[in-house]
């Protein structure tokens, strides 16, 4: 019982540092009101977390596991590595939208927090965006003429900015929004095969811009 109580109390505290954070910043979100918040004494606090560093760094580091595991749980067998890739950008930025424990610690892993840590989320998902895509061109996914490099950092800036944008409006994070990016690169980026066998979270099918147009002439 005694050892429930302390987990809980430690999960308490970190979801309302969460929360301190992200209202207030690192430097202005202050340990009385995190631990009032969570419902214990200052006391309690300092038995789990030497300061607010520490409290940052665990944070982060339980952001971590939360977008890890949320990647992990779209990589459907038998799918492309294209396929994946859009996967992985929805559950990621479903679990920033809706997860305020993911979203302060991924602020605070980007610079908000007090120091640069062993942790860069940003850098994994740079290198997961390059690793996908360089499957995807190893299976012949890729339109002719696409860089990797240069694809890899369009959808890179592309997706920084969405949840940079989400800090202020979350409909920036919500599945249309990103739904609709997809849709305009998608058709540049994929060969005519790959595109036919790729849908959005949504249900949506992918056409390309030829195969839209015809459809706008027949109507």
């Amino acid at each position: 019982m005694k050892q429930e109580r302390a987990v809980r109390t430690r999960q308490l505290l970190i979801r309302s540092a969460a929360e301190a954070f992200e209202r207030h910043g690192f430097i202005r979100a202050r340990l009385a009101d995190i631990s009032s918040s969570a419902g214990v004494t200052t006391g309690a606090l300092h038995f789990h977390f030497a300061n607010k560093e520490a409290l940052a760094s665990t944070v982060e580091a339980t952001a971590a596991v939360i977008l890890r595991h949320a990647a992990r749980s779209v990589q459907q067998p038998g799918a492309n590595a294209l396929q994946r890739l859009t996967g992985v950008s929805h559950a990621l930025a479903d679990r920033l939208r809706h997860d305020v424990v993911a979203r302060a610690g991924f602020r605070l892993n980007c610079g908000d927090g007090p120091h640069p840590g062993a942790l860069d989320l940003r850098g994994e998902w740079f290198e997961c965006i390059r690793r996908l895509l360089t499957e995807a061109g190893d299976h012949h996914l890729l339109a002719e003429g696409v860089a990797r490099q240069d694809a890899a950092a369009s959808i890179a800036a592309a997706t920084t900015g969405f949840e940079v944008l989400g800090r202020t409006d979350p409909a920036w994070l919500s599945p249309a929004s990103l739904s609709c990016f997809w849709r305009l690169a998608l058709p540049r980026l994929a060969t005519a095969e790959a595109l036919a066998a790729l849908g959005l979270p949504a249900g949506e099918t992918m056409r390309r811009p030829h195969d839209v147009k015809i459809l706008e002439n027949k109507n």
